[in-house]
């Protein structure tokens, strides 16, 4: 199935490699060292015995070119991520291995770049998300059966220091509005029922069930490229929220004059609400008016989970709430407003028992052996 064979042109000595694939169709390549032949001889029948051999062939386009590949089939994914993943392909793949040869990109090379994105100006989570396009575009090669190991994988990243979640108090939440003036509604509508900004933009009247004090979640809308691009929610799946009747009360005023298609929210000029827009307009203006510092817009989804938390929401609650994909990912991000319920589960246990627990369990000294450093005692005190 593979040989290697000496070749002698012009008195120059070269090494060929032959090998079949799994197709039968033969394939070769020449080596200026017999033991360069040897070594990737044996590294074709390896793969070829464990089912990973690929045609050199196909991994010989261009990353750019395969990279225009993979941009094309993402019709899938929203338009906002598209454009993401466009952008980061343009300005940072591209240039930098544009013309390399997918079969060409080894680990080192991918290492080395991505230790280079870390060292220049670029956040912890910039080089994360470029790496990450890189590898997906990778990894589609190797689906395709043009690499048979994805080189990019395994390399180290920058760690990323997380921000902490901001949760306002009820009070600050109106302070806030407050500080808004007439726009304050919108403030308020997303610390009290957790909606994600493009959410609320593209919430119609129909949507409001102020009877009920629910709002359908159906429809989001964003700007990208300077177009508005109106989707699903985030994770396709419409939802129900609820609406504290204060805010309903408000609600049915805004309204009252407005048809079932019409917006909710609209702009100072009656169109769609842009965050681009929204944020120095409305939103910074109310942190300056109220003294609130250093807080974002998504904070107010943060200080909606807050709330409902306080209010009594179990996770389940929270998680149908703000639309997560789980319960296990409201959890990860809000797992500290939920507390420890150990003790009252170990309560509860004594309740069922018909035992009521003593304050506390005191540490008997003389039980202890004669050669014990007092640390078990320590411990049961410290209980």
């Amino acid at each position: 199935m593979a040989s290697v064979e000496k070749r002698i042109q012009a008195g120059k000595v070269t090494w060929l490699a032959r090998w079949r694939d799994l197709d039968g169709r033969s394939h070769k390549r020449t080596f200026p060292r017999k033991v360069d032949a040897e070594r990737y001889v044996s590294a074709i029948q390896e793969d070829l015995y464990r089912g990973t051999y690929v045609d050199p062939n196909r991994g010989k386009i261009t990353l750019g070119e395969w990279a225009s590949s993979w941009l094309a089939s993402l019709g899938h994914l929203k338009a906002s991520t598209r454009n993401r993943y466009t952008g980061i392909v343009n300005h940072h793949v591209i240039p930098k291995w544009g013309r390399r040869k997918l079969n060409a990109i080894n680990y080192h090379d991918v290492a080395a770049w991505v230790a280079d994105l870390a060292a220049s100006d670029l956040s912890p989570g910039s080089v994360r998300y470029i790496h990450r396009v890189f590898a997906l575009i990778l990894e589609h090669a190797v689906l395709d059966g043009r690499l048979n190991a994805n080189p990019a994988k395994a390399v180290s990243l920058p760690k990323i220091q997380p921000r902490e979640p901001v949760f306002l108090s009820i009070n600050e939440v109106d302070r806030l509005a407050k500080g808004a003036g007439t726009s304050g509604l919108t403030i308020e509508f997303l610390a009290l029922t957790g909606l994600r900004f493009g959410e609320m933009a593209a919430l119609r009247v129909a949507d409001l069930d102020l009877a009920r004090r629910r709002v359908k979640v159906k429809a989001s809308v964003s700007e990208v490229g300077g177009k508005l691009v109106w989707t699903s929610p985030k994770n396709h799946h419409s939802r129900s929220a609820p609406i504290p009747a204060s805010l309903a009360a408000k609600l049915a005023i805004l309204v009252r004059e407005k048809k079932r298609d019409d917006l909710v929210f609209t702009s100072p000029t009656g169109g769609v609400l842009r965050i681009n827009n929204w944020r120095p307009r409305v939103f910074d203006r109310a942190c300056a008016a109220a003294g609130i510092t250093g807080l974002r817009p998504h904070d107010l989804r943060h200080t909606a989970a807050s709330l409902a938390v306080s209010a009594g929401g179990n996770v389940k609650a929270v998680q149908r709430m703000l639309g997560h994909a789980s319960a296990a990912m409201t959890l990860d991000i809000y797992a500290g407003l939920f507390g420890d319920d150990l003790d009252s589960v170990a309560e509860g246990i004594d309740r069922l028992r018909g035992v009521s627990a003593p304050a506390s369990i005191p540490a008997d000294d003389d039980d202890q052996d004669d050669d014990d450093d007092g640390t078990a005692g320590a411990l049961v005190r410290a209980s």
